[in-house]
């Protein structure tokens, strides 16, 4: 088997404002907005919009609505950390940089080399409007 995700999906507080920018987000990112979908499952008070790629497809889902108040928090157990997407270069982080600056993103920190975390690890570090950390990222191999 490779190990190589097929599709991940997040659970947002407010899947309207959501969609918002991550229609602003997925196409600096590669995605196609003409291959974006929508589903709703009312049995299961479920509603989802997903970004559709070769590589992987990314979903954001509706809170069920006895959990729509709850605090979104990366720590707590079965939450996503982070999602971090791969650059080709460190030029492409430095433009997805300059394109997110517009969209509403909250930049945690810059683009940078984080030698803490590899030899050649160069990533640009943004929160969505839920706070949901993301991260691009370009890894020189050795």
């Amino acid at each position: 088997m490779i190990p190589k995700i097929d599709h991940i999906q997040i659970t947002v507080k407010d899947l309207k404002k959501a969609e918002a920018f991550y229609d602003l987000l997925m196409p600096i990112l590669g995605f196609d907005l003409d291959k974006k979908s929508k589903g709703t499952v009312e049995a299961h008070d479920f509603e989802v919009i997903e970004y559709i790629h070769k590589e992987i497809t990314i979903g954001f889902n509706s809170p069920r609505t006895a959990f729509a108040n709850d605090d979104i928090h990366r720590r707590k157990p079965g939450a996503l950390h982070h999602l971090a997407f791969k650059a080709e270069s460190c030029e492409a982080v430095n433009q997805v940089y300059s394109k997110i600056c517009n969209i509403g993103a909250h930049i945690v920190n810059p683009p940078q080399f984080y030698p803490q975390h590899g030899a050649f690890y160069y990533a640009l570090f943004f929160k969505d409007l839920d706070g949901i950390k993301l991260e691009v990222v370009y890894e020189k191999e050795l």
